[in-house]
């Protein structure tokens, strides 16, 4: 099977007065599996309607298969799509419900029962094909949508938050056999998601959106280790970066970064970076593993100096202890053993490790280091 690529060139999409989406362009490869993260309402439903057809482009090229089909109508663009909710027919079997676009479309009826038996087996099916979808678990019936969508054999599949009303645990499951699939399958897959654990869990790539606007567009971990700016810094991890309004400052032979209620000195490996922004007004970006009790930064070898906070609150996660502590006048979290002594309103000293630091700026947010 030809595998089949999606570009999008600076497309905009407007609702009467209200710009929804902006300036879009991505290229997504061939067999790619390719997810849009981001908030409720930061576009990126409406790029995967205009990539299907259901929703017109105000302005700019969409090309599938590098064939212009801004102008197609969805049923001429060989994608098929998988929607939140799981739109099965409640008369029909699970066969009849995977064979239904095939049938609709004429095909013979031993392709049919072909490509429905397939695409069974591919999915653990084959003892459903008899039920109707109220005798279904939700991740049964998802399967289903999923079946269907399988047996057109189409150039593209585009999934609309497919997983979102599934239980927790189901939705763990379900992430292994979407990822399996695509391994079995390499069809393009164009993924949306408010959930960055789902994005960066199945996403050869990820694009990060926010007010319609592409924030970053690269592989998982290249995007958790390089955030474009202090919006994908934030979005992407869990629990989320820590940030400090700060300005580097250099004294003697070192770099200082002064916050209004503490001051800590950086590592000597990024002076030539530091040195272009002396003066200036910084974001100090510190992931919550990288922020921990004092005792334990002396052993790992952090930071020497010590940041007092007072404990909010905590999260005792059986392995990791997560702690909310309000360190002047702003709430940070950070990790301690699970044998730390968590007591609510204590004072906690703290150390950080500077060495996976990031520094934005704070007039444009875009990272520094």
């Amino acid at each position: 099977m030809t595998l089949t690529g999606v570009r999008l060139e600076n497309v905009y999409k407007n609702f009467g007065k209200v710009e929804v989406v902006a300036n879009v362009s991505m290229e997504i490869k061939p067999g790619e599996f390719v997810v849009l993260v981001g908030p409720s309402g930061c576009g990126k439903t409406t790029t995967l309607r205009m990539i299907a057809g259901l929703e017109e482009v105000t302005s700019g090229k969409i090309y599938i298969d590098n064939k212009d089909v801004t102008l197609i109508p969805p049923k001429d663009r060989d994608i098929a799509m998988v929607f939140q909710n799981y739109a099965l027919y409640p008369h029909m079997t699970v066969r009849e419900n995977m064979g239904f676009a095939l049938k609709m479309r004429k095909n013979p009826k031993n392709i049919i029962d072909e490509r429905v038996a397939e695409a069974a087996e591919i999915l653990g099916l084959q003892k459903l094909l008899d039920r109707k979808p109220k005798q279904l678990s939700g991740g049964q019936r998802q399967r289903v949508a999923l079946g269907r969508a399988i047996v057109r054999q189409p150039k593209v599949f585009l999934m609309d938050e497919p997983l979102s009303n599934l239980d927790a645990k189901l939705r763990v499951q379900m992430r292994g056999e979407l990822k399996k699939l695509h391994e079995r399958l390499r069809t393009t897959v164009v993924y949306v998601t408010h959930d960055q654990v789902e994005a960066m869990t199945l996403g050869s790539r990820i694009c990060i959106m926010n007010d319609g606007v592409i924030q970053q567009f690269a592989e998982p971990m290249n995007v958790y280790s390089n955030p474009a700016n202090t919006y994908v810094a934030g979005f992407i991890g869990s629990p989320a970066m820590n940030f400090f309004d700060g300005v580097v400052a250099k004294k003697g032979t070192e770099y200082i970064f002064q916050a209004s209620s503490f001051e800590l000195q950086l590592p000597k490996t990024l002076e030539k970076q530091l040195k272009e922004v002396v003066g200036v007004e910084v974001v100090l970006g510190v992931r919550p593993e990288d922020i921990v009790d004092y005792e334990k930064a002396v052993r790992k070898n952090y930071t020497k100096e010590k940041v007092i906070g007072n404990i909010e609150f905590a999260e005792l996660l059986g392995s990791q202890t997560f702690v909310h502590i309000k360190i002047g006048d702003k709430l940070v979290m950070g990790e301690v053993d699970p044998s730390y002594p968590v007591s609510l309103g204590a004072e906690i000293e703290l150390g950080f490790n500077l060495k996976n630091m990031y520094l934005f700026d704070r007039t444009t947010h875009k990272a520094i280091i």
